[in-house]
C-alpha cells in the first residue's frame, strides 16, 4: 500500500512540475520576450529545455524527483518556449494557458 502511494505522489509531483514549467515559460516568452527576435529561432526552445533539465538535475536525489521528472520538465519548458513564440508569431498575445 505504501509503495502505491509513493508512486502516486511521484506522478503527481511530476505532473505539477511539468505543468508549471510549461505554463510559466510560455507566459514569460509571450509577455516579456515578444520583442526579442532570438526567441523565434529553433535554438531558443532547445537551450531553454536543456537549461531547465540541468537546473532540476541536482534535485534528483529527492524522493519524488527522478531523472525522468527532470527530463520531462526540460521538455515541457522547451515546448512552452516554442508555444509562446508561436503565440507571438500569430498574434495571440492576450490568450490564456
Amino acid at each position: 500500500m505504501g509503495e502505491i502511494l509513493f508512486v502516486a505522489a511521484s506522478i503527481a509531483v511530476s505532473l505539477a512540475v511539468t505543468t508549471f514549467g510549461y505554463a510559466v515559460s510560455r507566459r514569460y516568452v509571450r509577455d516579456r520576450l515578444k520583442y526579442v527576435d532570438a526567441v523565434q529561432t529553433m535554438k531558443a526552445p532547445i537551450l531553454a529545455g536543456v537549461g531547465a533539465w540541468l537546473l532540476l538535475m541536482p534535485f534528483t536525489f529527492l524522493p519524488f524527483i527522478g531523472i525522468g521528472t527532470a527530463m520531462v520538465f526540460g521538455l515541457s519548458v522547451g515546448l512552452g518556449v516554442k508555444a509562446g513564440a508561436n503565440d507571438i508569431r500569430i498574434g495571440r498575445l492576450s490568450g490564456g494557458f
